[in-house]
């Protein structure tokens, strides 16, 4: 896959989100060439429940990728992965999938992470493994189904996270990366391998997950299936790629000490990179991969850009159903501050900073005088603090901030990087031009490639 014409080589990042999966082609010169979107629901089908269907998500991943290489007129050099991270699905012997994917927002799993969060194991877990004891995590959810579905459980072959999945039924290839491992709450990251201790908590064996590799590790060809389904050829080199948070660090630039990436998309997150792995000692952050010289500290909230849409279904939904510039100019006429009210945004219970799924979300001082407006203010408000409440324990974990550089959908509103870079008291850029996950997959994959230094 050489150059066509002398033009710099092209390679597609593609980004499995929460909602929607991109795919983003970019070249070496960092110019976004294409890109497509293919959008999935998040189901709920009961109280606490946040799964999807692994299938539906395959197919947004294939025409993503399909649409946005009809729009290329030159060779694609390779493919690049991003994901968002902590799901999980049970696999059975063939590689079919046994459950829905289960979400990072998923909460089944809250009595059994409290438990394990109770005793002094939980902690020394966090510290080994660098993702904090929550029902977002998959070792409370393995624990979960163990308990709850275990004839289900001892069925499953394997426990894969959906970006594996798809990589599995793209490349024929059942690995996982150090970044999404570094999720899951199984893998030692001082040591680059299952926690052994780990594993016994979770009733599994290291041979039911999948096989451990870098970010930059290159799958060197697609299955005819897989080709099929992009419209690339089968000699397509695949980049497997990393969580979603360490890329959005990477394709803002956010990667120099004291520089912090934030992200409010349907969740939010504060993440800055690190030389050495590690979690405080209270345990207030997690540790993720970016590579094996490259670590992001950090913490994530469950609600980001959701809170705003719910605001919209609950308080206004004449206005129908992701009228977020109509909710935004409804949530100006509001004071800073609206008013004295405070809402608690904890709509799909808490991550960051206290990594409890108890907190239930909640308005607190409302009195005769606040309207509609007040109430939405308040919700996005809600949200950018809670982000501060997250950056303060990057702080506390030992880390710099000098400057805050913030990504994702709400950064379009005015109202809203104002309302965050009050919250934050630091100064907050807003890049513009790329979609800092699928763009850092781009060049993570740019670099294993070698197309890049």
């Amino acid at each position: 896959m050489g150059r066509s014409g002398g033009a710099p080589p092209v390679v597609i990042g593609v980004d499995i989100g929460t909602t929607s999966t991109k795919a983003v082609a970019y070249d070496t010169r960092g110019r976004q060439l294409a890109g497509n979107s293919a959008a999935y629901p998040l189901d709920e089908p009961q109280p606490g429940y946040a799964e999807q269907d692994p299938r539906r998500i395959l197919d947004a991943v294939r025409e993503s990728i399909r649409a946005t290489v009809a729009e290329l007129d030159r060779p694609v050099a390779g493919l690049s992965f991003s994901t968002a991270m902590h799901s999980l699905i049970g696999l059975d012997a063939g590689g079919d999938p046994l459950t829905p994917s289960i979400t990072w927002a998923d909460a089944r799993a809250s009595r059994q992470a409290e438990r394990l969060r109770a005793v002094p194991s939980g902690l020394a877990l966090h510290r080994r493994t660098g993702t904090p004891v929550h029902p977002m995590a998959p070792l409370p959810k393995l624990l979960w189904f163990a308990e709850q579905e275990p004839a289900l459980f001892e069925r499953a072959a394997h426990w894969v996270g959906i970006k594996e999945w798809v990589l599995l039924r793209l490349s024929g290839l059942l690995v996982t990366d150090h970044s999404v491992a570094s999720g899951t709450g199984l893998m030692d990251i001082h040591r680059l391998d299952w926690d052994t201790e780990a594993l016994a908590v979770a009733g599994i064996s290291g041979e039911q997950l999948p096989r451990l590799v870098s970010t930059t590790a290159v799958l060197p060809r697609l299955t005819p299936e897989g080709a099929d389904g992009t419209g690339l050829p089968e000699r397509t080199p695949v980049v497997v790629g990393a969580g979603d948070g360490p890329l959005a660090n990477l394709g803002l630039g956010a990667v120099q000490p004291g520089m912090v990436a934030c992200s409010i998309g349907t969740s939010g997150a504060m993440r800055v990179v690190v030389r050495r792995p590690g979690v405080d000692p209270l345990g207030g952050v997690f540790c993720y991969a970016l590579t094996e010289h490259r670590w992001v500290v950090g913490g994530a909230i469950n609600n980001g850009g959701l809170v705003l849409r719910w605001a919209g279904d609950a308080l206004a939904p004449e206005l129908g159903g992701h009228a977020e510039e109509e909710l935004v100019a409804l949530a100006a006429r509001a004071p800073v501050g609206s008013g004295g009210l405070i809402m608690l945004p904890y709509l799909l219970s808490e991550r960051a900073p206290h990594w409890s799924a108890l907190p239930r979300g909640a308005y607190v001082g409302l009195t005769h005088g606040h309207r509609r407006e007040h109430l939405v203010r308040a919700a996005m408000e809600g949200v950018c603090q809670q982000l501060a409440l997250v950056l303060a324990s990057v702080r506390s974990a030992g880390n710099e901030v000098n400057e805050v550089r913030a990504s994702g959908g709400f950064a379009r509103s005015g109202l809203w990087r104002q309302m965050l870079a009050d919250a934050l008291g630091v100064p907050v850029s807003f890049p513009t031009g790329h979609e800092g996950s699928s763009f850092g997959a781009a060049l993570l994959g740019m670099q294993a490639l070698g197309l890049i230094p």
